[in-house]
């Protein structure tokens, strides 16, 4: 690379990479099973054991299922930290991984969910890795590759994919951090962390 190119590929990994290691990661750590599974508000979907859900769709292929709608009711329903990381995990990096990175199929009726707050992020770690490593694998010339069929707009190319799971990963894992405050301060006795 000459001095005064850009290197695109390090760029875009270093929006999320530096949004996770200053920010996200450390406001992760320590989350317990009860900011997990918490429902702050009544009919909020979430991931629970099989069987016991009632929300319109249950899927997933373990002991545990992720609540779905189809078509998803109006308005949305609230979602725990459960939901939102299972989302994340499985929605915006395991099924990309597949698509696009070589990892083996995912998708959300296929997924076995954590049933606690440590597999879900040892769960979101792992996803993390593979995305990383596929996006650096990518180079500056795959960035301009288009995404094809695996995705629902094939013309964009994997520099407007890679941009669009960060701003997924930084939208809804700042979600699961304000769920995390808001837990704290309806529920202070039940963490040890502080606000």
């Amino acid at each position: 690379m000459k001095p005064n190119e850009l290197d695109w590929n390090r760029t875009l990994r270093e929006q999320w990479e530096f949004h996770w290691n200053h920010q996200l990661r450390a406001r992760l750590a320590g989350l317990t099973d009860d900011e997990y599974f918490w429902s702050p508000v009544p009919d909020t979907w979430s991931v629970r054991p099989r069987g016991t859900s009632t929300a319109p769709t249950q899927v997933g292929a373990g002991t545990f299922t992720i609540d779905y709608g189809f078509p998803t009711p109006v308005p949305t329903p609230f979602t725990t930290i459960a939901w939102r990381l299972g989302h994340v995990i499985v929605g915006v990096l395991a099924a990309r991984n597949a698509s696009h990175f070589g990892a083996p199929a995912a998708s959300y009726d296929t997924w076995e969910y954590a049933d606690s707050a440590a597999t879900a992020l040892n769960q979101l770690e792992a996803q993390l890795d593979v995305w990383l490593t596929g996006v650096r694998d990518l180079g500056e010339a795959g960035l301009l590759v288009p995404v094809g069929a695996k995705e629902p707009f094939p013309e964009l190319s994997m520099a407007d994919l890679v941009l669009h799971i960060h701003r997924e990963l930084i939208h809804h894992l700042s979600e699961v951090c304000l769920l995390r405050d808001l837990y704290l301060h309806t529920n202070p006795g039940n963490s040890g962390r502080r606000p």
